[in-house]
């Protein structure tokens, strides 16, 4: 997964440093490093001694505001050893290799750190995704259940606390931890929101059409003004070719919601296949008004026009999706 830099250093102290010769220019780099030019902090360290630990830690956190997460974690995996507990300078340097070892996809090697940095961090609501992340790619639910639920102000053993952490794991596609958290959340409270659409999101991926259908149906029991479930009920319906019951889904979904494109592009295969190819053109250019680079929708639509007789601006939709294939592949 890749992984954005961030930016933002997590709250501690900032170290002090003894005062030498070597302190104004730590200083002056530490400034640009405020200013947002880690280029330059580099630059003004680069001739200083590099087995002073303080220059080491000034630059391995240029490093990684430079985007440099192999540098950083080079550079600080020897200090971090050396730093006395408790102290700024280790705080720093453990944030920061945690954060770096992360961006470089070393989880087993962030997490030590960033649990460390728990410690005095625990309320900063972007470490808490961070860490629920590694603790989703490292295979602890427990822990990601529990950061999350930190972070959005719910009991870490709630039903809420499973819903969160599920929608993360599906994020990353953990769908199997996924599951498991699912289904301790609808224990827990069976008529929660959205547990029920994403069961039956999980079942409908896998082709277990009635499993999908029945779950779908019971978060609509739970709160039908859900366009996302009608949506996913019209899909369902449609596998199984029930195109009148999808019709009456799909277009369900759109009266809640009229701002989405998939129940639109769902629609237009339904008319299709109940041939009435007018009215799924009508459906596909909705579609295609909110999501204009979609390549299903080109190709139906191509497909319509194909059926209307319209030779020309059905090649000129087929080459559409035909190009946007290319530029998915590359």
């Amino acid at each position: 997964m890749k992984r954005a830099l961030v930016t933002l250093l997590l709250a501690t102290a900032s170290p002090a440093f003894a005062e030498d010769a070597t302190a104004p220019a730590l200083a002056e780099a530490r400034e640009l490093l405020a200013r947002d030019n880690p280029q330059a902090a580099l630059a003004r360290v680069r001739d200083l001694d590099a087995t002073d630990p303080r220059v080491r830690l000034v630059a391995g956190v240029a490093h990684y505001h430079a985007g440099d997460a192999t540098a950083a974690v080079a550079t600080l995996t020897p200090l971090v050893a050396t730093l006395a507990k408790g102290t700024p300078e280790r705080r720093e340097a453990v944030q920061v290799l945690g954060l770096s070892n992360y961006l470089a996809g070393h989880l087993i090697a962030a997490r030590p750190l960033l649990e460390e940095t728990r410690e005095w961090a625990k309320d900063t609501l972007e470490f808490n995704q961070i860490l629920g992340n590694v603790y989703i790619e490292t295979q602890k639910p427990d822990g990601a259940r529990e950061c999350f639920a930190r972070a959005y102000g719910v009991a870490a053993d709630s039903a809420a606390a499973h819903l969160l952490a599920a929608q993360m794991m599906i994020r990353v596609e953990q769908e199997a931890m996924a599951e498991a958290e699912l289904k301790q959340a609808l224990a827990k409270d069976p008529k929660l929101p959205q547990v029920h659409l994403l069961l039956g999101q999980q079942a409908l991926f896998r082709g277990r059409l009635e499993e999908a259908l029945t779950l779908t149906r019971q978060e609509l029991d739970v709160n039908p003004g859900n366009a996302m479930a009608w949506a996913q009920l019209g899909d369902a319906y449609s596998r199984q070719q029930r195109w009148d019951e999808a019709t009456a889904a799909l277009q369900k979904s759109i009266w809640i919601n009229p701002y989405y494109s998939a129940p639109y592009i769902l629609l237009g295969r339904a008319y299709m296949k109940k041939n009435q190819p007018s009215t799924a053109e009508g459906m596909l250019r909705r579609a295609l008004s909110y999501d204009p680079n979609n390549k299903s929708a080109h190709y139906l639509l191509g497909q319509v026009l194909q059926r209307l007789g319209r030779e020309d601006e059905a090649r000129r939709e087929m080459d559409t999706a035909a190009t946007l294939q290319d530029q998915v592949e590359r």
